[in-house]
């Protein structure tokens, strides 16, 4: 059975138009969190396992030479399309059409094309998995199932915005398990991009702009934060995926991870607004504030 099998009838389901996401969902509560870096990690792993991502990324990526740069414009990316507004639908179609060139051929003679219906859906899948299932280790308690659909149809929305094709959506989050399950088993390779990417990760190089003399402050300053992203990457990443990358995972691990997350999921709720969202997403939600102030006012105004 190919993953595909499990997106019965999508063609002819109701799915929602482009809209830009508004508060009151559970991804502009959430994604916008300072920890989303940490813990999407093992989305990035898993894109990187997928044959077609990896031969585009793998040509066309800057993540081996500018790690920092990459990630940072990556991050502003995914904040703009949650806290965007219209212009986060603008994004989407940025990204499209920057992707459609981006193509290559492998030297097996595969021809990979990175706007192909399936590739292109998985990159949005594997963040509907990062965040339904690692809340039980960065949540205060794991998600329900009732939690986990609503998440998903959020999930749907993101990626109707980004004209991913009904039938590369699964039909609810029952679906999507089946489809993400087969995919982890069946359709991910151990790739050379896979390696790197954990690689990369563990040992951040320098932002380009740096002063030489400043590299060995700077590799002194980063490695914990570095060990700690490979850490949870590899602990949040499916067993079947971690066993197709030769990765080991002990029961010692996965209790360190079980504290480390609990930890985070106390503390974090303790900053200010301001240090537990990345700029776009605060600044997002104080308009908002604003705006619901204003119109508070507007509604009490003499007639």
């Amino acid at each position: 059975m190919t993953a595909s099998t499990t997106l019965e009838s999508a063609d002819a389901r109701d799915l929602p138009q482009r809209h830009p996401f508004e508060p009151g969902t559970r991804m502009w509560d959430e994604t916008g969190l300072v920890t989303f870096s940490l813990t999407a990690g093992s989305a990035f792993l898993l894109q990187t396992m997928e044959p077609t991502i990896s031969a585009v990324v793998d040509k066309h990526s800057t993540f081996r030479t500018d790690p920092m740069g990459r990630a940072l414009r990556s991050l502003a990316s995914v904040m703009m399309w949650v806290y965007g507004g219209e212009e986060g639908l603008a994004e989407a179609e940025r990204l499209r059409g920057m992707h459609a060139t981006l193509n290559t051929t492998t030297p097996d003679g595969v021809r990979h094309t990175a706007l192909s219906s399936g590739p292109w859906a998985w990159v949005l899948h594997t963040g509907t998995f990062a965040f339904t299932e690692n809340a039980k280790y960065f949540a205060r308690r794991p998600l329900t199932d009732a939690e986990k659909e609503t998440y998903y149809r959020e999930a749907v929305q993101l990626l109707r915005n980004f004209s991913v094709p009904p039938r590369e959506i699964p039909e609810n989050y029952a679906a999507f398990q089946k489809y993400f399950t087969e995919m982890v088993d069946n359709h991910l390779v151990a790739t050379g991009t896979a390696h790197d990417y954990l690689r990369v990760i563990r040992s951040v190089a320098p932002p380009k702009r740096l002063p030489r003399v400043l590299t060995p402050v700077w590799k002194i300053a980063v490695a914990p934060i570095g060990r700690m992203q490979y850490f949870v990457t590899v602990g949040t990443t499916p067993e079947s995926a971690r066993r197709t990358l030769g990765l080991e995972w002990s029961a010692a691990d996965e209790r360190t991870l079980r504290v480390l997350g609990r930890l985070i999921a106390y503390l974090l709720p303790l900053l200010p607004e301001r240090l537990r969202y990345f700029p776009i997403a605060y600044e997002a939600r104080r308009l908002e504030r604003d705006r619901a102030r204003l119109r508070r006012i507007i509604a009490r105004r003499p007639l």
